[in-house]
């Protein structure tokens, strides 16, 4: 199924929209979105001449597609078909360069078109189910034909094998702190709700014992 969706300009590797749901069930998010970064930086210096691609990193695939100067990348399990994931990118491309094709060239800040969001999540929703008679007869279209798109490593691509080292050190460790700080979190609480209970918890031990001392008196 689709993992990621963003969508850059070429001549800069600038971020103009990206799926806001992406990614939340999604281990490592952090490092796939940076590898796609550095995949748009790379395009904006013209290491890719390739207009469709996909990429191999680790148990998922990213394809892009560039047209009209940007860049639609999408980020799939191994096992989600390559045609679907074009049509779901050509789909992406027609309608945002319909919607703010005059705009993109003029975007001055990162995610200027982020409400873009909302087509995204809709057309990915067509997309999760490759079962469904719409995505079955995509699949049978024998005029959109995928088997020319090139197949390559990530690492192969970026040639920076020491940055990605880098960026999975960096996911690690943001990994790492935020369990620490869970940790954390849970023993406070639990220390909150021992003070908060204990002193009811000795009166009411307190009251037990004085009806069982009556009792055994009388």
């Amino acid at each position: 199924m689709v993992k990621l969706t963003m969508i850059a300009r070429v001549t800069d590797g600038l971020p103009l929209a990206e799926g806001l749901d992406d990614g939340r069930d999604l281990k490592d998010a952090d490092f796939y979105k940076q590898q796609a970064k550095l995949l748009f930086k790379n395009l904006s210096k013209g290491q890719n001449d390739a207009s469709r691609m996909s990429i191999e990193t680790g148990p998922y695939f990213f394809h892009y597609i560039i047209e009209g100067r940007v860049c639609y990348l999408t980020m799939c399990d191994r096992s989600y078909p390559k045609k679907l994931a074009f049509q779901y990118l050509d789909d992406l491309k027609n309608e945002f360069e319909k919607v703010n094709g005059s705009q993109i060239e003029t975007a001055a800040r990162p995610y200027a078109f982020i409400k873009f969001d909302t087509f995204i999540q809709k057309t990915r929703k067509l997309y999760l189910d490759t079962r469904t008679q719409r995505n079955m007869a995509k699949l049978n279209d024998e005029l959109y034909e995928v088997h020319q798109i090139m197949t390559r490593n990530v690492q192969e691509v970026l040639g920076v094998g020491e940055k990605l080292d880098q960026v999975s050190e960096m996911s690690s460790r943001l990994t790492s702190e935020s369990r620490i700080y869970a940790d954390k979190a849970k023993d406070l609480n639990r220390q909150a709700l021992i003070r908060k209970w204990a002193p009811v918890a000795i009166v009411l031990g307190v009251v037990m014992i004085l009806f069982w001392l009556k009792a055994k008196i009388w």
